[in-house]
């Protein structure tokens, strides 16, 4: 700002600069180097650089100026004027706070500083660092119990937590390099979370309203392999990144930076390149500096910048709720605006006929409230709406099942039917959890608005999106938006001017422009002159830039080489993960909303930039730069330098001019920062017209801290947050506006915790990843829980009885047959563990998987879905992502499965989800080590409520019992040593084994599988043989299958007669063909379809295929048929051919005589031409063998391997094992 801010005195004031109302317009500028040139003669007496940016100032329209123009021409309405919150947020962010400390003046991109630390490398005593570096970094721990000292040791413990988390995981990264900066990406320990580019070039410059951003190339030879870019979540759009220059190797000099967009269209390039914002004062332009670049794939920058900005922010205004989140009070009152009116319209709750009792209800007064038999609600829901509605801070916890989602809603639809002036703010920690409120909102209340992020309900939710809200009010930019992008254009033409002599295409440098630089002299530019006219014979100097210097350079001046080179790794590529797309487009779509700007690419105009031509090095003294400075001081004829030595002297004028206009481009990109932040400001504004008349406004907790100077200036007073047991504190926090008198958080703390992006800080001594929600009710602050689920059958609820103890009780819908009916093909048992002992392994990424659990796995999964399972009411969670990839490429590899729809997701990402059938893949298995993720509560919970009716779990469940008390209760539950009240009403009472208990819907048998091949020996049924007919007449060869005959794939041969006269060849699932035809006519179809073949023999009737006749069949035709079939149809073949043969030898002699005709009269009609094979002779030799040898042989039927028999022998303690295998005999086969 213009004026420097006082200190300010109190938390919550506001101290309003003064910006300058107006700046003068200057002419246009033109973006060609001319202009440079001209500009720099212009001002003969003064230095280029110190006076750029006076010679280039911006128009820039006074704020006064209000009136908007329609694009089109016609008078727009003016616009009502504009909240001036949004300007005043941002001045407040840049003003002093008495006492605090100096965690609020760090910027928003990291420091040098922060990234780099001591190592234990020893570095050369001349390699002294440029930056501060800091030693191990420990931030004060999150307070579990108790309050805190002040709201700064809140704010600041919740900053340094979050700054630490996010760069931590980087800073190890670098640490790896520094100590080994060259080697392959996958030598690096931790090499699944390190991504290294070498090198890596500077190849333009993006204007772009959201900021000035480099574009870089980079080579991907320390990856060793080409990126599927579109699967990668390897350079995301806002990931930071690193840069050091490649001599210094992160030893002590480094660029922070982050990735501003990341174009499929750019990436997918050979060298691929990309954009990134860096600090004005980190600027680069030199297109042949080489550089390292480095990011952690394990963390992402883009969650955690706009929350520290937000946390620093709070220091400034005033924190409602301070006396619960910061104190820990434990008595919560009524919203103030409840105690003001507390008569409230609860008739929403009621039916119609019961609308007008309750239309006026003293909320404060329990008694004044609508009865459960009235609202529907179950004693824990009504409980907890009543929280909601009428406590400041309301705390609801929902157990799996028990609808948190619901109950949520139900009171959003009473909030709004009481809603004040301001909109409701409605928060999740995913977008797919805030799709799925919204969904619920709209059916009552279509006047709400989604802001950020990217929405996939595309029927109801993406309509309300704030880019389509816009689009459809044909809302226009306001003045203060206008004005920034004028300002934008005219600062971009003057940083485009700035920057010619380094564009791509540009000649050599002028020297005038030089002299204007003082990098050269006046004399020494006259040398040049004087040279070129003695040389050209003129009497005038060549006006054309950069003719002198490339005639006095002659052979010394080069064409520069490209940099970096294309990448050839031939056909290697990172392995893909289809999987992960969806979590890369959730990340992406935080990082910048279509709200904002394009996703994909950065928008503006982009100046390319490339050394194009360089002089030829001379090696020696030459270059220094002090030397060259030295030498031409006392060289004012430049004329006089030796031929070899001025390669090295224009190459010290390249390194100068890259210089100045660095420094000179510096000083432009801090104005750019400045209009960028002006435009988000006009830009918000706008939005915020827009946003004050909807009724509730939705967002993720990113969104809700990216937009928070938007969301303050709507002054709301009420904010739910759902999944707030999940979510980080610090997020959450940011829903604390000055306005905020009623915050609701709803979610459930035995559930998932928030995630760290840095492991060193999950539970002791961090406890950074203890959520708002659960730090008030280990302070025993007031809470509700639900207690009723209607999701699980009973005999799956029960598994949670280690978590939730006796809190949770079972609707009476998940108890009834119809509403959960017994998973097909499982003759009751609608729960087991199949426990195992085969070993795990680690992928390429180092992520558990286990090889033979995954098999057995997949086996199941096509054993219910023949079963008539629809795959989409099939869910396989794991824990590990390795296991999740493994899954997912044998599922869609299977031949059954491949063409269905799969769910296959680790438990992490589905939490709140829930499908019929759940199939959890446990995978660890091994002699010495722990089970990793298996252990935490949390995680176990989740995977343990997922299913409605079928849970099937499958791991070693020794180990786990071994090394979990959670788990050990939930193996002793299922095998009927524990919890023996509520043992299973169907199946057997036993739900572990190291045999999978199956049953037959056919027939009631029962088959016990052990391994994976055993999945190969049933076709979904039991070991009985099918028989039936099939559509196509043949008889089944299968054993007992559930699925409808209708849907079998015949492999018989089929003998059906063809249209040719020839019987089928192909197999009865394929489409009929003639192999016969297709070798007579090589493979090539003829243009018309074949006309009915002749009449067949006797009365033309064909039989059924297979043999099978008909009631009212003819033995005698049927013989006659079969007689043709064998041999008449060879027979008559014959006949054709030689028939044919003879036809075409007279064709072939008249052709012959009528050659030698033409030849003895006019000559060939074309000179040396090949002779020409006559069109109507066959040259399929092997015809006559085709036809002595009759139709191509039967195939065989399909041979089906080892038949499955089972017995009830019992295996110790288990269930019972295979009995035997036989091999059907061939003649069962054919039958």
């Amino acid at each position: 700002m213009a004026n420097k801010r006082k200190a300010r005195k109190g938390a919550g004031s506001r101290y309003h600069g003064n910006d300058a109302r107006h700046q003068p317009r200057p002419a246009p500028a033109t973006n060609m180097f001319t202009a440079l040139a001209a500009a720099a003669a212009s001002h003969t007496d003064q230095e280029m650089n110190p006076h750029l940016s006076e010679r280039f100032t911006l128009p820039f329209r006074g704020r006064n100026d209000t009136h908007v123009k329609h694009p089109l021409g016609i008078a727009a309405p003016p616009l009502p004027s504009a909240n001036k919150d949004i300007e005043e947020y941002f001045e407040d962010a840049e003003t002093p706070v008495d006492g605090a400390g100096s965690w609020l003046d760090q910027p928003e991109i990291p420091l040098p500083a922060d990234i780099l630390q001591d190592v234990k490398s020893d570095f050369p005593d001349s390699s002294k660092p440029l930056v501060d570096i800091p030693k191990d970094i420990h931030p004060r721990p999150n307070k579990v119990e108790g309050a805190y000292n002040s709201r700064e040791d809140y704010l600041q413990t919740h900053h340094d937590l979050l700054k630490e988390d996010t760069l931590g995981p980087l800073r190890d990264a670098v640490n790896q390099v520094r100590e080994d900066p060259f080697l392959d990406e996958s030598d690096y320990d931790n090499s699944a979370s390190i991504g290294i580019y070498d090198p890596v070039y500077i190849t333009g410059m993006v204007f772009s309203p959201r900021g000035l951003a480099v574009r870089v190339g980079f080579s991907l030879s320390r990856v060793k392999k080409f990126i599927r870019w579109k699967q990668s979540k390897r350079l995301i759009t806002g990931t930071l990144v690193v840069l050091s220059p490649y001599e210094d190797a992160f030893r002590s000099k480094c660029i922070p930076a982050v990735v501003a967009a990341r174009p499929l269209s750019a990436l997918e390039m050979n060298p691929p390149e990309i954009d990134l914002f860096l600090q004005p004062d980190d600027l680069q332009i030199d297109p042949m500096k080489k550089w390292i670049m480095v990011e952690s794939r394990s963390s992402f920058f883009e969650a955690s910048r706009h929350t520290l900005s937000t946390i620093k922010h709070m220091m400034r205004e005033p924190f409602p709720l301070s006396e619960h989140l910061v104190d820990v009070k434990k008595h919560i009152d009524p919203p103030e605006y409840l105690r003001k009116q507390p008569l409230t319209d609860l008739s929403s709750l009621v039916s119609m006929e019961d609308a007008e009792a309750f239309q006026n209800v003293n909320v404060l007064q329990p008694e004044s409230w609508p009865s459960g038999d009235v609202h529907g609600l179950d004693d824990s829901q009504a409980k907890a709406l009543e929280r909601i509605l009428t406590k400041r801070l309301a705390i609801i916890q929902g157990p799996p099942g028990t609808g948190k989602t619901y109950v949520s809603v139900v009171a959003l639809k009473v909030l709004l039917a009481n809603k004040g002036d301001a909109p409701i703010i409605v928060t999740c920690q995913t977008n797919h959890a805030l799709d799925q409120l919204l969904r619920h909102v709209a059916e009552f209340e279509p006047n709400f608005i989604r802001l950020g992020g990217r929405s996939k309900d595309l029927d109801k939710v993406k309509k309300r999106t704030l880019f389509e809200v816009k689009n459809s009010m044909q809302q226009y930019s306001g003045p203060k938006k206008k004005q920034a992008m004028a300002a934008l254009r005219q600062l971009t033409a003057k940083m485009q001017l700035l920057l010619t002599p380094l564009e791509l295409g540009q000649s050599c440098l002028d020297h005038r422009a030089l002299v204007k630089m003082d990098i050269i002299t006046e004399e020494q530019a006259a040398s040049l002159d004087a040279d070129t006219q003695l040389t050209m014979g003129t009497s005038s100097p060549d006006s054309t830039p950069g003719v002198q210097m490339e005639q006095w350079l002659g052979r010394n001046l080069v064409q520069s080489r490209r940099p970096i080179q294309a990448d050839d790794f031939g056909i290697m590529f990172e392995e893909e993960d289809f999987d992960e797309v969806e979590q890369l487009q959730e990340l992406e779509a935080e990082a910048v909303a279509r709200d904002d700007e394009d996703i994909d690419a950065l928008k503006g105009p982009v100046t390319s930039l490339c050394d194009n031509q360089t002089g030829k090095s001379p090696g020696g003294d030459f270059n220094s730069d002090c030397y060259v400075r030295q030498y031409l001081a006392k060289t004012p004829d430049l004329t006089t330098i030796p031929m070899p030595h001025r390669g090295g002297v224009y190459k010290y004028f390249q390194r100068r001019t890259k210089d100045i206009i660095l420094r000179e481009l510096i000083h432009l990109a801090k104005q750019y920062e400045e209009i960028v932040q002006k435009r988000k400001i006009g830009q918000w504004e706008d939005d915020q017209q827009v946003l004050a008349s909807s009724k509730l406004i939705g967002m993720t907790t990113t969104g809700l801290n990216k937009y928070r100077p938007l969301i303050a200036s709507l002054r709301p007073k009420i904010v739910l947050v759902e999944e707030a047991a999940e979510t980080l504190e610090a997020p959450v926090i940011a829903a604390c506006v000055p306005s905020l008198n009623h915050l609701i958080l709803v979610g459930d703390h035995q559930q998932l915790r928030p995630h760290c992006q840095s492991h060193k800080f999950e539970d002791e001594p961090y406890y950074f990843n203890l959520s708002l929600f659960e730090r008030m009710i280990f302070n025993d602050l007031e809470i509700n829980s639900l207690s009723r689920q209607r999701r699980m059958i009973p005999e799956i609820r029960r598994l949670l009885r280690p978590i939730y103890a006796d809190a949770l009780q079972d609707h009476h819908s998940v108890k009834d047959i119809h509403n959960r009916p017994p998973v097909e093909g499982m003759g009751g048992n609608n729960s087991f563990f199949f426990t195992h002992e085969w070993p795990e392994s680690r992928n390429v990424n180092m992520s558990c998987q286990n090889d033979m659990e995954a098999q057995m796995i997949v086996g199941f999964f096509d054993y219910l879905v023949m079963n008539g399972v629809d795959s989409n009411q099939i869910t396989v969670l794991t824990f590990y992502n390795g296991q999740r990839s493994l899954l997912t490429k044998k599922l869609r590899h299977h031949q059954n499965l491949r063409a269905l729809p799969l769910n296959v997701c680790t438990v992490d990402s589905y939490q709140g989800e829930e499908n019929d059938i759940v199939i959890l893949s446990l995978v660890r298995s091994n002699k010495k080590g722990g089970i990793g993720f298996l252990e935490n509560d949390n995680r176990a919970c989740v995977a343990l409520s997922r299913a409605k009716r079928g849970f099937y779990l499958f791991g070693n469940g020794e180990k786990l019992a071994i090394n979990s008390n959670t788990w050990s209760d939930v193996v002793l539950t299922m095998y009927g040593k524990a919890n023996r009240s509520e043992l299973p009403e169907t199946g057997q009472q036993r739900r572990v084994g190291f045999m999978l208990p199956l049953t037959c819907t056919n027939h009631g048998n029962k088959t016990w599988v052990e391994i994976p091949d055993d999945w190969e020996l049933i076709k979904g049924g039991c070991d009985e043989r099918c028989h039936c007919q099939l559509p196509c007449g043949h008889k089944c060869v299968l054993t007992c299958h559930p699925f409808e005959k209708e849907s079998i794939n015949c492999m018989q041969q089929c003998i059906k007669p063809l249209q040719c006269g020839h019987p089928c060849s192909a197999v009865c699932c394929d489409p009929c063909k003639c192999s016969i035809c297709e070798q007579r006519s090589g493979g090539v179809k003829a243009i018309m379809k074949r006309k009915t073949a002749a009449a067949l023999p006797a009365s033309q009737v064909m039989i059924n295929a297979g043999g099978v006749t008909t009631a009212n069949a003819n033995t005698s035709v049927q013989m006659e048929w079969k007689q043709y079939a064998d041999g008449g149809a060879r027979a008559d073949d014959a006949r054709m051919f030689q028939e044919r043969k003879m036809i075409e030898a007279a064709a072939g002699e008249a052709s012959r005589a009528h050659q030698e005709q033409e030849d003895s009269t006019t000559g060939r009609l074309i000179e040396n031409s090949p002779h020409k094979t006559n069109v109507g002779v066959s040259q399929n030799t092997d015809l006559l063998i085709d036809l002595e040898g009759g139709a191509p042989a039967k195939a065989g039927p399909r041979k089906y391997r080892e038949l499955f028999t089972y017995s009830s022998v019992a295996r110790g303690s288990a269930s019972a094992s295979v009995k035997g295998k036989r091999r059907a005999p061939e003649s069962d086969l054919l039958d």
